[in-house]
């Protein structure tokens, strides 16, 4: 593939303009969404004014919260071992996630009233930030690439999401074990939704920590599925829209910091916080398969990860040394060392994302 199709100068990508065209795209699909809503379904919940609030709110506290991390010397350490055109990034303030979480949590809890689904998926969602938190925090401690083992952050992910299953199994009615498929179809999944579910919260979350590797990537496409999955929430829990939306509005103030070049980076507290939103949300209102499909983009990551590894074991030599499938992994890594600026492969996802989450609108007609 010849890199010069893909330089920046022709094509004109920045990350200026991405933020920019990725907040007027999730604006109007939140306007019309809420149009088509208040008219199929009568819902007086809004997706637009929290999406916008969290926004703001978010960017507001970034003025004061990334001076404080820098102050904090809360620099990123960036891995020898991957794309040489990311060591200029050293340094650049990470940890992130502790600002812009807690404002779409926050929001999410005071929009609805304190609603009991909202206050568990928040409480997923801080648990999870948690984990990633001292992740972060052994990382910059010890001011290398390994935070806390990954036996322990798996075990962690582990016990919080069974924590939640089991507060699902309790609390819930059992047709919530019905999992929805697409034109109003459902499979009865009974027990075996609970450990698919536990399983689901800990591969959302990693899923999306892989993503996290490109200036605005991760925060996009996220913002991105979480809107999305606002809209298939929307006719069982008006709540878990709202919360949706402000996690999607969070993620969109964050941008304005995180979008390329970026000026600070949402770490493990960010990222895990993000995918166990998704899946917690997913979960609650019976959404595992459109999940799936708004999660694509993580998807894909991980299986290029999952190869890389299974191919280098497979075709290791007799000195242990094997072949790689990939230049990198994750994928984004690979188009990266193949030619792709990050601007490119960005403004690509985030075209996927919202491909996927415009399938999702065709395959769950939730809005006559």
């Amino acid at each position: 593939m010849d890199a010069k199709l893909f330089s920046d100068k022709p094509v004109g990508f920045s990350g200026v303009g991405l933020f920019l065209s990725l907040s007027i795209a999730l604006s109007g699909a939140s306007l019309w969404l809420d149009w088509s809503a208040g008219r199929s379904l009568g819902l007086g919940a809004s997706l637009t004014a929290p999406l916008w609030v969290c926004t703001l709110a978010t960017a507001a506290l970034g003025y004061w919260a990334i001076p404080l991390l820098r102050q904090l010397k809360a620099g990123q350490v960036i891995r020898e071992d991957g794309p040489q055109a990311h060591l200029k990034k050293a340094g650049t303030p990470t940890m992130g996630g502790i600002f812009f979480v807690p404002v779409g949590v926050a929001i999410a809890l005071l929009w609805s009233g304190f609603a009991s689904e909202v206050v568990a998926v928040s409480a997923l969602t801080l648990s999870y930030a948690a984990i990633g938190w001292l992740d972060d925090w052994q990382i910059l401690r010890r001011r290398s690439n390994k935070g806390i083992s990954p036996k322990l952050k798996l075990a962690l992910q582990i016990g919080f999401g069974g924590l939640f299953c089991l507060w699902l199994l309790w609390s819930q009615p059992f047709s919530i074990t019905n999992l929805a498929l697409p034109f109003g179809f459902s499979l009865p999944l009974g027990f075996l939704l609970f450990p698919l579910g536990w399983f689901a919260l800990v591969a959302e979350s990693n899923a999306t920590n892989l993503t996290d590797g490109l200036d605005g990537l991760a925060a996009g496409t996220a913002a991105i599925a979480l809107l999305g999955l606002g809209v298939l929430a929307a006719p069982t829990s008006p709540a878990l829209m709202v919360f949706c939306a402000c996690m999607s509005g969070s993620c969109l103030g964050f941008l304005s910091y995180n979008r390329n070049p970026a000026s600070v980076f949402m770490g493990d507290t960010g990222s895990l916080a993000l995918g166990g939103a998704l899946a917690a949300v997913a979960l609650l209102s019976n959404n595992l398969l459109g999940l799936l499909i708004l999660s694509g983009i993580f998807f894909v990551e991980t299986l290029s990860v999952i190869a890389q590894v299974s191919y280098y074991k497979a075709t290791k030599d007799a000195n242990g040394i094997g072949k790689r499938l990939l230049k990198m992994a994750p994928l984004h890594h690979h188009l990266e060392l193949t030619g792709w600026s990050e601007t490119q492969i960005v403004a690509w996802f985030y075209t996927i994302g919202g491909i996927l989450a415009m399938l999702c609108l065709v395959l769950y007609p939730v809005f006559g």
